[in-house]
């Protein structure tokens, strides 16, 4: 029997110090003698473990005793989607693969704190890895990292016919993804460095938003707006649409998308109200309701002082926040505390008091506002609401500095970046334009379709028939 599996590639190096080839991942046991096994180590997400993975594994065990480094759920989210299991789950499914000897955490999507802890004599890993910038990267490290003692990469064949990425596809059409949407969005803030959430504001919306890929960034939420529901019903953005309706649009959106969604809700108005409110959307299954900080009829934010708007007192927003989170008990769905003391000239002190004042009175996550042309002042608020000890979630709306990369708002210590009403907003001038030219043609001529309308086929290919 050859020492390593027929039909994979054997990247050898060799050593250039360290222990002798004899000796590298020679392992003790309980009595403290030497075990003459080669160590093997596996690197893997494990979140949906099929055909593939048990390869991998049978192949590596031919080798010696294999040591799994399972990612945990923020190296996983580094550079694909957050796995369906938390890292402990899949740990113990793995550590339960015949022929695995240990599982150990690997914390980055780099093998190589771990390759110079165990000093592994063989790597093994699918072949798929040498496509994609960053596998590519990690790929290549471990090449390098194996060299200093004469370790070895082995590459398997990709197995062909499964993929985890599939398997979460199905998963998602049978509904198991929406069965835990709510709790999602708190473990979303937990593994990511900055969740990215953009509106809906109906189900095509959604499913645009839900299927809308760029190399390894998707979008983690959906943010169901006050602004873009009144608007697409055609009324003015006044607290006007009643939450029975905009009910009714998160059901549409739920039956398109899995992904979990913030609630706009507003003021919300009188705590016994705002009770309501927050008892309907925990039961509905969204993952969070926002209101914001300002007492009166309500007025959009982007209108700045020049609304007249007034903050409530800090003690009857406080009042808001305990009875949205009395309404849902011990279920999953959090409560967002969005301050205007920035837009309201209220500055950053008062701002700070008044996110302090929150998280007391049980936020789950701060929502800062600003209309500024730049993210200078809500970076500011970021960095000294992480400097007092506050760690809670913190949330922007990019509106007015939508320019600013999401990584820089993510240095700043901001959590969640919200795309507020973009998807709406790209509908609208594109629908003034074809409406205009039918009528300049008296007809929609070719031209038209070539630059502002997709396919009828598209269009029905993209919501196909159940067969």
């Amino acid at each position: 029997m050859p020492l390593w599996p027929q039909n994979s590639t054997r990247i050898s190096t060799q050593r250039k110090n360290g222990p002798a080839p004899g000796e590298i991942g020679q392992n003790y046991n309980t009595e403290g003698n030497q075990v003459t096994q080669s160590m093997v180590y596996v690197g893997m997400v494990g979140d949906m473990l099929h055909a593939g993975h048990i390869n991998i594994v049978t192949k590596a065990r031919e080798l010696g005793q294999v040591i799994v480094g399972v990612l945990t759920d923020e190296a996983a989210a580094s550079y694909k989607r957050v796995p369906f299991m938390k890292y402990k789950e899949r740990a113990k499914v793995v550590e339960n693969i015949a022929g695995v000897a240990r599982v150990v955490p690997q914390e980055t999507l780099s093998y190589k704190p771990n390759l110079l802890e165990y000093k592994p004599k063989f790597v093994v890993h699918g072949d798929d890895w040498k496509f994609g910038d960053k596998v590519s990267v990690a790929r290549q490290e471990v090449v390098d990292t194996l060299k200093e003692w004469g370790g070895e990469l082995i590459e398997v064949p990709y197995t062909t016919g499964v993929s985890s990425t599939l398997f979460h596809q199905a998963l998602e059409e049978q509904g198991v993804m929406a069965r835990n949407r709510q709790a999602r969005l708190r473990h979303l803030f937990e593994v990511k460095d900055c969740v990215r959430i953009i509106e809906a504001h109906s189900g095509l919306a959604a499913l645009i938003a839900s299927r809308t890929r760029s190399s390894n960034k998707t979008f983690d939420a959906l943010w169901q707006s006050s602004l873009t529901d009144a608007t697409l019903r055609g009324k003015p953005d006044i607290e006007i649409v009643d939450n029975g309706s905009r009910l009714s649009t998160i059901n549409e959106i739920f039956e398109a998308s899995t992904l979990p969604l913030i609630y706009d809700g507003d003021t919300g108005g009188f705590p016994e109200r705002v009770h309501q409110l927050a008892r309907s959307l925990d039961r509905a299954g969204v993952s969070a309701l926002c209101l914001e900080d300002k007492t009166g009829v309500k007025r959009n934010s982007l209108y700045g002082q020049e609304a007249g708007q007034k903050q409530a007192p800090i003690e009857v927003f406080c009042e808001r926040i305990q009875a949205a989170k009395a309404a849902s008990g011990v279920g999953d769905m959090m409560f967002i505390s969005r301050i205007e003391s920035l837009i309201l000239g209220e500055g950053q002190h008062r701002a700070l008091e008044r996110a302090e004042a929150y998280l007391d009175a049980g936020s789950d996550a701060i929502l800062i506002h600003s209309t500024a042309k730049d993210s200078s002042e809500v970076s500011d608020f970021s960095r000294e609401l992480r400097r007092q000890g506050h760690n809670q979630p913190l949330l922007v709306v990019p509106t007015t500095f939508a320019n600013t990369p999401i990584t820089e708002l993510a240095d700043a210590g901001i959590n969640g970046v919200i795309y507020a009403n973009q998807l709406l907003r790209a509908a609208y001038p594109n629908m003034v334009q074809v409406a205009k030219e039918i009528l300049d043609y008296d007809c929609c001529p070719d031209q038209i379709s070539a630059r502002y309308l997709a396919s009828t086929k598209d269009i029905l290919d993209l919501i196909p028939v159940p067969r």
